[in-house]
């Protein structure tokens, strides 16, 4: 299977796990989507990959759904319980990061297999953890202020122009900031590449951004958790 079809796959998959979570457990399963989401989000971006052409990172798909669960928040809830998602978000990304690297400290037994393979992984959490938590928590806060503003504006109208300007707008600063502080410096992350990088992951953002308005729309069935 390629590359462009993984990723519209993993598009499909995180929009609609999105979706079954907020179902299933309503803002609770929100929350705990934005957990997994944040996590997943900040081990895939490691990996660079070749789709359309063009070289990018992986992460940039799940991190997206996080903009979606805001939407969702602000859209069926209210502005504080968006806020509180964000701050989970970064509860979440701290935790890992702190307990990652304590974890890495310990000195492996002549028996660890996976030693190598986790150091590999999370030695660099670090940077990518900063990068993460700097462009989390200025694009999201943007995403859910900007959100609110609209939907007041338009006086709860417009729901598809509300999600997708609120989202691309705050995309384009999420990226920028992560993809400087990430990448700027490293070996082997050429100011070219850097530049690629975040031009792709900025164009696929926002097709991502406007694949997630029929779920937002969907949302508003689904108000009411099948387990309260």
């Amino acid at each position: 299977m390629t590359n462009e079809l993984l990723w519209i796959l993993l598009l499909f998959c995180s929009f609609s796990m999105v979706m079954i979570s907020y179902r299933l457990f309503g803002k609770t399963g929100l929350y705990i989507w934005t957990a997994v989401a944040v996590i997943l989000a900040n081990i895939q971006v490691m990996k660079t990959i070749e789709i359309f052409g063009y070289v990018t990172a992986l992460g940039n798909v799940i991190y997206s759904s996080l903009f979606l669960v805001t939407d969702i928040m602000n859209e069926n809830h209210s502005e504080q319980d968006a806020r509180k998602a964000v701050f989970v978000g970064f509860f979440v990304l701290l935790s890992m990061t702190i307990i990652m690297q304590i974890t890495l400290w310990f000195i492996p037994d002549e028996s660890d297999m996976f030693g190598p393979h986790i150091y590999a992984i999370f030695r660099v959490m670090p940077r990518i953890a900063f990068a993460s938590i700097i462009a989390y928590l200025v694009s999201q806060s943007h995403d859910v202020w900007l959100f609110a503003q609209l939907k007041k504006r338009f006086d709860k109208k417009h729901l598809w122009l509300r999600n997708n300007l609120s989202t691309i707008v705050s995309q384009l600063i999420d990226n920028f900031l992560f993809t400087i502080i990430a990448f700027y410096g490293e070996p082997g992350f050429t100011v070219a590449i850097i530049m690629q990088i975040f031009f792709t992951s900025l164009i696929l953002k926002i097709i991502v951004a406007g694949f997630d308005t029929p779920f937002i729309y969907l949302s508003r069935r689904f108000k009411q958790p099948l387990f309260n």
